[in-house]
């Protein structure tokens, strides 16, 4: 079976690394963004580690971070089995990272609870389990190295004892055993206990059931209990675990990744449990909001979907979430990395008009071009798998028309920029039509586009490509980048379980319009993550930096606070820009800690009313 028959669920951190490599060069000339008053940076844990520091989690005294791709794993000091763990003394180096946040104006460091040698720790949770407290987090390859995820004891966070490393695979036996299907990534984790019993939830990056309940009550010993994927929403009457019928997997692998808009797929991304765990909340992309009844952890079933295709720019992508105390309210965060629509046009010969494209993955994003466009005259370059044989560009305009197939679209990107090709198209095969897809790859300099098959050969005047020879001239072609929106957040009036109601959405001026003078053009305004206490939402939003929205009207939310830096004394201090990714609310409590991807733990304090209150 090769990669275009069946797929398993796809890193969900690509578009923010290829975000990142595409837009390190560009530099701001804009103005700070607008910052509310009642939110005050209290204390600091620096990590001035480029775009390296993802979720943070906080208990009993302690903040926890996790780390991004690179510095992927090491190893050093892991301790596979039971047993106590060395913390790693260097703050940037890969794992967990802890601060003592007992007094929150002056975090203190702590040390890293060593990482699984190639792997990254995108996730973790800590919570008071039956055994203690318990850390879990994720295991994600960064280097080629194990999925799953592993727990700790934190009774004492300054000497960990490591309980488990638990492998995830898929739940589905017949492609366990004929593909092998198995070491999955987890990108995300949560502790929930039910009386006696202690749980993980782990969103699992397999082909089926992406939901994945495992019973640490001995946290030395988990046990797989259950699995649900977003799979049972295309025909609920089949055992998608226990099928063997390749026309059945086939089926359902089709839906899984026909979503909406460019980013289509409908795995899980992202799961929240309720306090008395019994209802999870899974952010299953294109499938939208899915609510499990999860009262017997044996059993997971559905009880609702919220999704609105309409609802901002058509995307779903449902990313993370977060309800009430009493579950009547569900804040949905929607990640889009994708602000900019692509427009292609033929603009000479015979064929000129509009068609169908999209932008790579990989190459250089077209609104970061003058103009936001790509355009010149073309070449045809065939396969442009072998260097030798692409033809030089006649002039440094000239864009490279490639065919797909034979090797990696980077590799052909690669041999286009050596040849001096100011872009390139890449049409489909004739196996495939045309069908449109996302290239992806390593990070190349150069802006590209895919296009279906008849496109390609409208594009050089040809009935067929056996028409075709190396080095043909073909027409003229724009490719504009109009402006879209980034993602937004999404609120749900669940007062109903089985029937949610979209109640609002909520934007900043950047995410609604990526154009607007205020946003850096450096900065990434999708929203990210939310935490829900009382009636107050507190969001880490990327580039507009950490909010504060009151949801005590679900139909009218309202920001009342904002922490979002801005400026070259800031970008010193914090490493870069300020790129929030994760937030975490003592409950009950004035203090918010938020991660940033340059420049690690901001303790911020929420002070009393009377202050600046605006909405968006």
């Amino acid at each position: 079976m090769g990669e275009d028959e069946l797929h398993s669920a796809p890193d969900p951190s690509q578009p923010l690394i290829e975000h990142d490599a595409a837009t390190s060069d560009v530099v701001s000339s804009g103005p700070s963004a607008k910052v509310t008053k009642n939110l005050a940076v209290a204390g600091r844990g620096e990590r001035l580690l480029p775009e390296g520091t993802t979720d943070v989690w906080a208990h009993d005294g302690y903040a926890y971070m996790g780390t991004f791709n690179e510095p992927c794993g090491t190893g050093t000091g892991y301790i596979p089995g039971v047993g106590e763990v060395s913390l790693v003394d260097d703050v940037e180096a890969p794992g967990i990272v802890v601060f003592d946040v007992h007094n929150n104006n002056r975090p203190e460091y702590v040390g890293n609870i060593p990482s699984v040698a190639n792997s990254r720790t995108n996730d973790v949770k800590v919570a008071d389990m039956n055994s203690g407290a318990v850390l879990a987090h994720s295991n994600e390859p960064c280097n080629g190295g194990p999925g799953g995820f592993e727990l700790y004891n934190v009774d004492d966070p300054t000497a960990p004892v490591h309980l488990a490393s638990v492998q995830t695979d898929d739940p589905n036996e017949f492609l366990r055993d004929n593909f092998g299907f198995a070491d999955f990534g987890v990108h995300n984790v949560w502790l929930f206990t039910q009386g006696e019993k202690d749980y993980v939830a782990a969103v699992v990056e397999s082909e089926f059931g992406n939901f994945q309940i495992f019973d640490i009550t001995d946290p030395t010993s988990p046990e797989f209990v259950s699995a649900w994927g977003a799979e049972s929403l295309f025909d609920p009457t089949v055992d998608w675990f226990a099928t063997s019928d390749f026309g059945q997997i086939l089926e359902a692998d089709a839906y899984l990744l026909d979503g909406f808009g460019t980013s289509r797929n409908r795995f899980l991304h992202d799961v929240t449990i309720n306090e008395e765990g019994t209802r999870a909340y899974l952010a299953n992309w294109d499938a939208g909001l899915v609510l499990l009844d999860i009262s017997d952890p044996t059993t997971p079933t559905l009880v609702s979907q919220a999704i609105d295709p309409n609802a901002g720019d058509g995307e779903v992508n449902s990313h993370q979430a977060w309800p009430t105390s009493d579950g009547s309210v569900v804040v949905e965060t929607e990640e889009d990395f994708d602000a900019f629509e692509t427009e292609f046009e033929i603009t000479s010969g015979p064929h000129a008009g509009e068609y169908d494209a999209v932008e790579g993955s990989f190459t250089t994003p077209i609104f970061t071009l003058p103009g936001r466009t790509m355009s010149g005259p073309t070449v045809y370059a065939g396969l442009a798998c072998d260097g030798t044989t692409v033809p030089s560009a006649p002039s440094s305009d000239h864009i490279a028309v490639i065919q797909r197939g034979d090797c990696r679209f980077d590799e052909k990107a690669q041999n286009a920029i050596d040849a001096g090709y100011a872009g390139i198209v890449v049409f489909n095969s004739a196996a495939e039509g045309d069908e449109v897809m996302i290239m992806g790859g390593e990070s190349r300099d150069i802006p590209g586009v895919f296009v279906g098959r008849s496109t390609g050969l409208a594009i050089m005047g040809a009935a067929s490509a056996d028409d075709l020879a190396v080095d043909d001239t073909g027409a003229s072609i724009e490719v504009e980048a109009t402006p879209g929106r980034w993602g937004n957040v999404r609120i749900w009036d669940y007062a109903d379980e089985e029937n949610p109601v979209l109640a609002s959405q909520f934007d900043t001026v950047c995410s609604a319009n990526p154009t607007d003078e205020s946003c850096d053009p450096r900065g990434t305004y999708s929203v990210h993550n939310v935490v829900v206490d009382g009636d107050e939402v507190y969001i880490s939003w990327y580039s507009d930096g950490v909010l504060v929205v009151d949801i005590s009207d679900p139909y009218n939310p309202v920001e009342v606070a904002r922490y979002n830096e801005t400026g070259t004394k800031f970008e010193e201090r914090n490493g870069g820009i300020q790129d929030v990714w994760g937030v975490y609310k003592d409950p009950m409590e004035p203090w918010i800690y938020a991660s940033d991807r340059n420049g690690g733990l901001y303790v911020l304090k929420e002070l009393g009313s009377g202050s600046e209150n605006r909405q968006e």
